[in-house]
């Protein structure tokens, strides 16, 4: 006979056994020799008897299933595994007569019986005595009836029992016995048994009858008391009673180790030899249990004990090696069949359809089909539901769907292990639809639906969310009489949970423990969440007693469940009940507790839990000690986490945990303290503790911050090393941003390599770090290659990818190229994204370049884009430098409109620019808006306001402003203080007061004196310098010569100058331009000419000093002839231009002046500025309108007049 095997999904999935009994059978003509072995020509002696199939997994071996069919007599003898000792024996033609009379006469009266409508009955047909009927005929009545109606056969015996037509007897009970053990009618049987089993006397063939009821269901406790009863009895058990015993065990549970092994001896112990049937028993149990390692110590057993094995106990081999995994073993199996002496049956390729099926291996899976259909094996039920089920598991419902209909199509009944296969998969992936319609067509087919079925359809309305069905699912099982199972029920307690059905909940709840279901750990932490939730003090009170008194948990481990389900509380009281009760306190029990409180933020209530335990379990001081630490660490109090940490490890007996140095660890990289954690991870690594992968990326994130990468990758390597393969690519690119943050994209470009090697492809993010770093090397071609990489061979560019490009230009300072590289990304489809713009705005405004800027700004505006803050504040300072006044306020108008606050920088800058101009009035304007802002000064704003009442002639205001600096902790600068001395000319007091002052301050001095007209105070500064131990620089006689110069003293400012030459200094054409311009200040024209030529001859050139001072002179003349005589001197010594201006007409002239102002641009002390002065009073005081105008344009075009002088 075939067995049901059963095939067991994962505990969140279906799992399939059994069908359930009353559903509509099908036969499974394989059992018959013929079909097995239809190339060998078998013909049908016996009527071959229907086998109940069950898919998925291939018929294993034959195994006892009930006695009766082991029971030996002269009329039956057919034995399961090994050929009949007695099927050969040479008949005579009477025994041979009388056989053939007594097969008619029970198959006459069979076919009557079985034929009688429901409302007959069965004495109709026994008092018609048509046919005489001996005891052992009406045994065998009983036998054929039961074949397809227990009811029938039931009734004849009792017909036979009311009738007293022959005493009751063994045989015609064990008989009885069997049909009702097959059709799970077990309390009949009971009933049956213990009315007659004191008439019929102590035989082995009842008892092993009653033995294989039990046995059907797995209760091995009741077939052993049997076994016990039969030696209390005297009646020794035989070989049959052992198998079945054997059959019971394997059926009550899960095979523990070696108890296959055992079980065998057992039978040896009672003096019996195992028989083929025994083994494959034995065998056929690991198969159901994918147990292979038992299996082959029972197959080793059975050669050790010279059993030879059949064809049975190989197909059972190939079957378990199928459902380990382990095909190819299967397969060689299958091949050395032959040279065993035996050919393969439908059984056997059934087998190794389900290995290779199991692997998802689909070709293989065709090989075996094509071969089975080859070898004369049509494709059965068994065949189909095999295949279905492997597509089903991968996805592919098409072609289950397809098979599935082939299969009906065939004339091949799907079962309902077919239609469960198939709602399982589909509502796995969520095709609820499909597979309710599978569920209809089930219905209409007239098969009836198993648990496995309803549960699968639930499982799958739970999947998508459809509560309603899935509770209409559940009722609708209920109803048809099929009770839930833990599955069934589990499933449907978290839907009503779920929808906070909480009322539903506890009745299925009461309901499910009635029927000795518990819900596993999650799902009783679930239930305590929604009670915690609804404030259900009962139900959580109610689910701890169950907890407790029905699933006889320990209070440790009722209070681990508690707090995953939130009740803290609870779980505290639980836990000192465990402790105070001896219970050895667990590491993984009081770590998830004290999580649970501190992600609650209950850090108080663990510390007291702390301390209880500490009195109560002295035994675990260095966990609590490590869990004080953790607390600590989570309750954000880390310094006194390192504090007991550092006390404990002082002492020598502490090694520490990976949750305890992860929790430290990731409390330091949370407040920046990377010393320290740098610190525990070499302890960590010192006492031997094995950092997890999260530790491994968390410290290689703290390397990259510290500017460590080369440790970062060294940590990467290591973890690589030790089989730690990193999903998270972040950890790579922040190695690779350190890397470049230094410079080294050399190491970054390394780095990436490796990537390459081991993945397929590389992430997007990888290849923006690479960027990046390029971009700070100023690598722009590098970057470039990476970028067209990432167009080839993707994944493709992002903005990042853009912005890298951008920014190594920028770096490598090539702005002029980033408008042909955004022309070419255009060009190609990207659309350059407001960062882009930004980047090359914050650009240009660095390098200052005004009108770049301006330009960019304007199109942003007109796109409906704003710069950041950022972006603002330096833009505004780069125009206030410039002294653009105009669009700095109309930037600031803007910025306010768009909804941002200048800050107290941006202000700053603005306050600088009106002192500059000296527009003290919007200077006082600013400082107001700045205490209206409610924003707090600082060291720049006092300054630049200090700075502009001293020039505003009001440096008592500066120096009640530079008293509050001083209270408020702020320090003025030099420049400050230099103001104050100019504006007061307090020079004398901070002398005599011994301040030590510096050379500046002589020369502050020097300005103011020679402004006020006190030249002979600035004269005796410099004796004053002399004394103070300051050497006079050239600056300082420049000041000294411009000082006499003012006063109409040139021939002093000369004596100045001929001192300077006797020093041996090596002279510029500063203090010669003083000189000259002091001469031709006091008009003596032909000494200023001297002096310039003087300067020729000495090898001094003239520059814009000296340029500045004849045109300035020029301008003032009186006399045409004297501007000409000045003009024309300036030409003798090279320089030409400002005579041909006034001679001359030509275009060209305009392209020499803009090339003469290019010159003087960047020069210092505003030569450009005070040069095109001198140059527009020229031309204007010789009414040269035009010349003076386009002169004027490219002055600001040069941005050397910032301010508009109409305004």
């Amino acid at each position: 006979m075939v067995s049901s095997p059963t095939l067991a999904f994962t505990s969140s999935t279906l799992i399939l056994h059994s069908p359930d009994p009353s559903t509509k059978k099908f036969s499974y003509s394989r059992a018959s020799p013929s079909v097995r072995w239809p190339h060998l020509k078998l013909t049908e002696t016996y009527q071959s008897s229907q086998t109940q199939f069950t898919f998925p997994s291939p018929p294993l071996t034959h195994v006892v299933e009930d006695a009766e069919s082991l029971n030996m007599n002269d009329e039956t003898q057919q034995v399961l595994g090994r050929p009949s000792k007695t099927k050969f024996k040479k008949m005579t033609k009477l025994a041979l007569r009388r056989a053939k009379d007594w097969r008619e006469r029970v198959q006459f009266l069979t076919d009557r019986i079985l034929g009688l409508k429901s409302e007959e009955f069965v004495a109709d047909v026994l008092d018609d005595r048509k046919v005489q009927m001996t005891p052992t005929d009406f045994c065998f009545v009983v036998k054929w009836v039961g074949r397809s109606n227990w009811q029938r056969a039931l009734e004849v015996y009792e017909w036979l029992n009311l009738r007293h037509w022959f005493s009751p007897n063994a045989r015609m009970l064990a008989t009885i016995l069997s049909i009702l053990g097959k059709a799970n009618q077990e309390a009949l049987a009971v009933e049956i048994f213990a009315r007659t089993e004191s008439a019929v006397g102590d035989t082995v063939q009842v008892y092993n009858a009653m033995m294989g009821v039990y046995a059907r269901n797995g209760r091995f406790n009741k077939v052993q008391e049997l076994l016990d009863l039969m030696r209390e009895r005297g009646c020794e058990p035989d070989l049959v009673s052992f198998n079945t015993l054997i059959n019971a065990r394997l059926k009550s549970g899960a095979m523990v180790p070696n108890l296959a092994i055992d079980l065998l001896n057992e039978v040896r112990r009672s003096g019996l030899r195992p028989d083929i049937i025994t083994y494959n028993t034995l065998i056929s149990a690991c198969s159901r249990e994918s147990n292979l390692e038992e299996a082959v110590k029972v197959y080793d057993d059975m050669e050790e004990h010279n059993c030879q094995p059949d064809l049975w106990t190989y197909n059972a081999m190939i079957s378990v090696y199928g459902r380990c995994g382990l095909s190819s073993k299967a397969m060689q199996l299958f091949n050395d069949l032959e040279s065993k002496g035996f050919l393969a049956d439908a059984v056997t390729y059934n087998s190794l359809l389900y290995a290779f099926a199991r692997e998802g291996n689909v070709e293989k899976v065709k090989e075996v089909w094509e071969e089975m259909i080859k070898m004369g094996f049509g494709k059965d039920e068994m065949t189909y539901n095999t295949v279905i089920h492997m597509y089903g598991k991968q996805g592919r419902h098409d072609l289950a769907l397809q098979l599935y209909k082939d299969m009906k199509l065939s004339v091949r009944n799907p079962d309902a292990i077919t239609y469960t296969v198939l709602i399982d998969s589909l509502g796995k992936a969520s095709k609820i639809m499909e597979a309710a319609n599978v569920m209809s067509e089930m219905l209409d087919a007239g098969v009836k639906p198993t648990l496995r079925t309803y549960s699968a359809l639930i499982c799958g309305y739970a999947k998508v969310g459809m509560w309603a069905e899935a509770e209409e699912t559940f009722d609708c099982m209920l109803r048809s009489g099929i009770r839930a199972d833990h599955l069934a029920y589990s499933v449907m307690l978290d839907i009503l949970l779920r929808f906070n059905d909480t009322k539903k909940a506890m009745v299925l709840y009461r309901e499910m423990m009635c029927d000795g279901f518990t819900p596993d750990h999650a799902l009783y932490e679930f239930m305590l969440r929604v009670f915690v939730r609804e404030n259900n003090m009962e139900g959580i009170e109610k689910v701890m007693r169950d907890m407790e008194e029905l699933c006889g948990m320990n209070p440790q481990v009722i209070s681990s469940i508690l707090v995953k389900g939130g009740c803290y509380d609870h779980a505290a009281k639980m836990l000192r009940l465990a402790i105070s009760n001896g219970y050895e306190l667990e590491r993984e029990n009081l770590v998830s507790i004290l999580s649970s409180y501190s992600s609650s933020g209950r850090h108080l209530e663990a510390r007291e839990l702390l301390e209880f335990l500490r009195e109560h379990a002295p035994g675990s001081k260095q966990l609590l000690t490590e869990a004080l630490v953790v607390i600590l660490s989570k309750a954000h109090q880390l310094d006194a986490a390192l504090k007991e940490y550092n006390n404990t490890r002082g002492f020598g007996s502490f090694s520490g945990s990976s949750i305890l140095y992860e929790t430290l660890i990731q409390g330091c990289e949370e407040n920046e303290l990377y010393g320290e954690a740098s610190q525990l991870f070499s302890d960590m690594r010192f006492f031997g503790v094995e950092p997890s992968e999260n530790l491994y990326q968390i410290m290689v994130l703290i390397y990259c911050k510290m500017g460590f990468p080369e440790t970062a990758h060294h940590l990467i390597d290591q973890a690589e090393m030790k089989g730690i393969l990193f999903e998270n690519v972040s950890m790579y690119v922040d190695v690779i941003d350190a890397y470049g943050k230094l410079k080294l994209w050399q190491k970054s470009e390394s780095l990436v390599g490796n990537l390459r090697q081991k993945c397929t492809t590389v992430d997007r993010k990888v290849w923006n770090a690479l960027i990046q770093a390029y971009a700070a090397g100023g690598c722009y071609e590098r970057a470039r290659a990476i970028f067209n990489t990432m167009m080839r061979d993707g994944p493709s560019p992002t903005v990042d990818s853009i912005n890298g490009l951008l920014r190594a230009l920028v770096v490598d300072g090539r702005l002029k190229e980033l408008y042909v590289v955004i022309q070419e990304l255009q060009d190609i489809g990207f659309k350059i994204s407001k960062s882009s713009i930004l980047l090359m705005l914050e650009a240009f405004t660095q390098a200052g370049d005004i009108f770049e800027v301006m330009k960019i700004y304007h199109g942003m505006k007109a796109a409906g884009y704003f710069p950041t803050m950022h972006l603002y504040r330096i833009m505004i300072g780069l125009l206030c430098k410039v002294k653009r006044v105009r669009d700095v306020e109309a930037m600031v108008s803007e910025m306010e409109e768009t909804g941002f606050k200048p800050d107290l920088s941006i202000w700053n800058s603005i306050l600088k620019l009106y002192a500059g101009i000296e527009d003290f009035k919007k200077t006082a304007q600013v400082y107001q808006r700045i205490q209206e802002a409610g924003l707090n000064p600082d060291e720049d704003t006092y300054n630049t306001l200090i700075i502009m009442y001293c020039r505003d002639h009001r440096p008592e205001e500066g120096l009640s402003l530079m008293q509050k600096m001083r209270r408020l902790s702020l320090e003025p600068k030099l420049d400050t203080y230099k103001s104050l001395i100019a504006a007061f000319g307090t020079f004398e007091e901070l002398r005599s007061n011994g301040s030590k002052l510096d050379r500046s301050f002589y020369h502050i001095m020097m300005k103011m004196f020679r402004n006020t007209g006190n030249h002979s105070k600035a004269e005796k500064l410099l004796g004053m310098m002399k004394e103070a131990g300051i050497e006079p620089t050239i600056a300082t006689m420049h000041l000294l010569m411009v000082s006499y110069g003012s006063s109409g003293q040139p021939q002093e400012a000369e004596k100045v100058l001929n001192n300077l030459k006797v020093t041996g200094l090596n002279l510029d054409t500063l203090p010669y331009s003083s000189v000259i311009d002091a001469y031709l200040k006091n008009g003596d024209y032909n000494a200023g000419i001297q002096k310039l030529m003087e300067m020729k001859e000495g090898g001094l050139e003239p520059d814009h000093r000296v340029w500045t001072c004849f045109i300035r002179a020029a301008s003032l003349c009186k006399q045409t002839s004297e501007m000409l005589i000045l003009l024309n001197a300036l030409r003798d010594a090279g320089f030409d231009l400002p005579i041909r201006l006034l001679t001359e007409r030509s275009e060209s002239l305009v392209s020499e002046v803009d090339h003469c102002l290019e010159k003087l641009e960047p020069m210092e002390d505003n030569a450009a500025f005070n040069f095109v002065n001198a140059l527009e009073n020229l031309l204007w005081a010789f009414e040269l309108r035009a010349t003076a105008s386009w002169v004027f344009q490219l002055a600001i075009k040069r941005s050397i007049y910032h301010h508009d002088v109409f305004s």
